[in-house]
């Protein structure tokens, strides 16, 4: 599988295929294709038809496969940012955030991951559910807005506003936790919990969730 992602801040990944060779995708993600590529569309069973919804995802994927030689596929960002590609193998999965997973090699699992501490969590918002990329093969993840990588040592913490965690590998932890002070959490206007990092490993951070950028718009948005 060879791939080039293009496009700046709107990218697309395009993926050339050998016969026989298959991707899979997020429904909706296919812009164009070569004719010979055979389109499957799965839930891949009850279990991951569940964990698919709960971590943002369509329940269904589809599968493209390579029919009688060589094809490609192109794939869009839902949203203004970035694509980027993780090597996944059994000792290096990846977190991601919800909605993130673009397209994989047919290796790749997703399933759900639980923030541990499951009532912060929980009134954390978008900390509480992301998306855990396991198995082996190469997937494509999209990142809202700027990506800034920073790789932490073994105890380095990150505070990290709720939302603009894109990804991390899975040796690192995360918690949620309250923004101190009432007054801060009232009058500050950065809302009532950040996400804490914790490592060793790399995190991937977005500038410009879709939620934010959403909740900025929506004031001058007529209703009527």
């Amino acid at each position: 599988m060879r791939y080039n992602i293009e496009g700046g801040s709107l990218p697309i990944v395009e993926v050339n295929l050998d016969p026989n060779e298959t991707i899979v995708t997020q429904g909706g993600g296919m812009i164009w294709m070569s004719p010979n590529l055979k389109m499957e569309t799965s839930s891949g069973g009850l279990g991951k038809a569940f964990s698919k919804m709960f971590s943002g995802e369509s329940i269904f994927q589809n599968r493209y496969t390579a029919m009688g030689g060589p094809g490609f596929i192109t794939l869009a960002s839902s949203f203004p940012g970035s694509i980027l590609k993780f090597d996944i193998s059994p000792n290096a999965p990846m977190v991601v955030q919800k909605s993130g997973f673009l397209a994989s090699s047919a290796g790749v699992e997703l399933s759900i991951f639980f923030n541990r501490k499951f009532g912060a969590g929980f009134f954390g918002g978008e900390g509480f559910i992301m998306q855990k990329l396991s198995g082996q093969g190469i997937a494509f993840v999209e990142i809202d807005g700027y990506c800034k990588q920073y790789t932490l040592g073994p105890g380095q913490q990150l505070i990290v506003d709720t939302g603009n965690l894109a990804a991390m590998d899975a040796t690192c932890s995360m918690d949620i936790q309250k923004v101190p002070g009432v007054k801060n959490m009232l009058l500050g206007g950065e809302g009532l919990f950040n996400t804490v990092v914790t490592g060793p490993g790399r995190v991937f951070l977005q500038s410009h969730p879709i939620s934010t950028v959403a909740a900025a718009i929506r004031p001058f948005i007529a209703t009527n």
